[in-house]
């Protein structure tokens, strides 16, 4: 199980950046959660990311949802943005980590609750 563990952290720190390079650079805007673009597709794609990690490694579900956050707020910072808002971006990145670590969390479950059957 720590071989999917190291995956899984692999896929939940690439996949959030890559959610939020591509915005980036799809939509040509500094911040990619200044784009509908990341609103419509890439957070709902990162909440569903965290979701198959935590169905693929149900143990501590909760922070494939915080890692996929953690490396947008990182590929922010190292982008260079504006460092004046930085409290309020990471409380923002806090807040939006609810939904991707609600749904690993219940994804987790889902899986655990289906091996009794």
């Amino acid at each position: 199980m720590k071989h999917r563990a190291t995956w899984a952290w692999i896929a939940a720190f690439v996949g959030g950046a890559v959610l939020w390079l591509a915005v980036a650079g799809v939509s040509g805007k500094r911040e990619a959660w200044d784009s509908s673009i990341y609103w419509t597709v890439a957070y709902p794609l990162g909440i569903g990311l965290a979701g198959g990690l935590g169905y693929w490694v149900p143990e501590k579900p909760w922070r494939w949802g915080l890692a996929v956050m953690l490396a947008q707020a990182l590929v922010l910072i190292v982008s260079g943005s504006d460092f004046g808002l930085l409290p309020l971006g990471l409380i923002v990145f806090s807040i939006l980590a609810l939904p991707t670590v609600g749904v690993a969390v219940f994804m987790a479950r889902f899986r655990l609750s289906s091996r009794k059957f």
